[in-house]
């Protein structure tokens, strides 16, 4: 709730237009996972079936996706000490080098995890110190799958020149439409602080930087704008690792042929 303009939510005409679910569901400061969502989004699924209905899914973050197609194994639960002592570290020793201890207790782990990634990293090393085990070898144990088929639709990347435009375009416009304001608004005294999982997230993170002083309004563009090309490419990755795909070209009959692959699967 209250983070609008830095994750693209749809506005309340298009919401009327095509209502969503689990849209607005927590508070920025609340921790939310893909345990979480998996065990909502399973619920919101079996709503709409029992109405007639057939759920379509659209994003999104490819690991909550997996979750919800594969399970999830069961990992230990967050332990607030032992991640408050690793926020420590982290701001004494630097990302790198958790990063670093994290490629010694779990390869495998670290190898997935993008060295710019301090929730990933963090979380990863948590459930080493709290279970003993490391990460990648407790998702390997996944749960029962989803009780659905699904027909995966994905439009097809435009090239990577014409995707860093988009990007850049994208960033300026959330600037345009009041990003520094909603940053302003959720970092307000009592509000959020740059510790928590949901103000990491690209774009929140670059321009609350800017707003503590410690890069140039430029910077901050420049950061954002190379942030969210990073995220399209790791996005493009798990895409690319997804089995049973159909890739769709980006024409005007998009919807035409979206419309016949479903058809044809029913």
């Amino acid at each position: 709730r209250g983070m609008d303009i830095g994750t693209a939510k749809p506005s309340a005409a298009e919401l009327a237009r095509a209502p969503h679910r689990l849209i607005d569901i927590c508070d920025p400061a609340e921790s939310y996972s893909a345990a979480r969502f998996r065990e909502d989004a399973l619920g919101e699924m079996d709503r709409i079936t029992a109405a007639g209905g057939i759920p379509l899914l659209v994003g999104g973050t490819m690991l909550y996706f997996r979750a919800l197609q594969y399970g999830l194994s069961e990992l230990p639960p967050a332990d607030p000490e032992v991640r408050a002592r690793l926020d420590g570290e982290l701001r004494r020793d630097g990302l790198a080098a958790l990063h670093r201890r994290l490629s010694k207790v779990d390869p495998l782990a670290a190898q997935r995890i993008h060295p710019n990634d301090p929730q990933r990293t963090l979380r990863a090393l948590e459930v080493w110190e709290t279970s003993g085990s490391p990460l990648s070898e407790l998702q390997a144990e996944s749960g029962p799958p989803m009780p659905y088929r699904a027909i995966k639709l994905v439009p097809a990347s435009v090239s990577r020149a014409e995707l860093h435009q988009r990007i850049n375009r994208r960033f300026l416009s959330m600037l345009e439409q009041g990003l520094v304001e909603e940053v302003e608004r959720l970092v307000a005294p009592g509000g959020l602080s740059p510790d928590m999982p949901s103000m990491r997230s690209v774009g929140y993170r670059q321009v609350w930087a800017w707003l503590r002083g410690e890069c140039s309004r430029e910077e901050m563009l420049e950061r954002g704008q190379a942030a969210t090309r990073q995220l399209a490419k790791r996005q493009m990755t798990w895409l690319r690792s997804e089995r049973k795909c159909n890739w769709l070209d980006q024409g005007d009959d998009l919807l035409r042929h979206a419309a016949s692959l479903i058809e044809s699967h029913l």
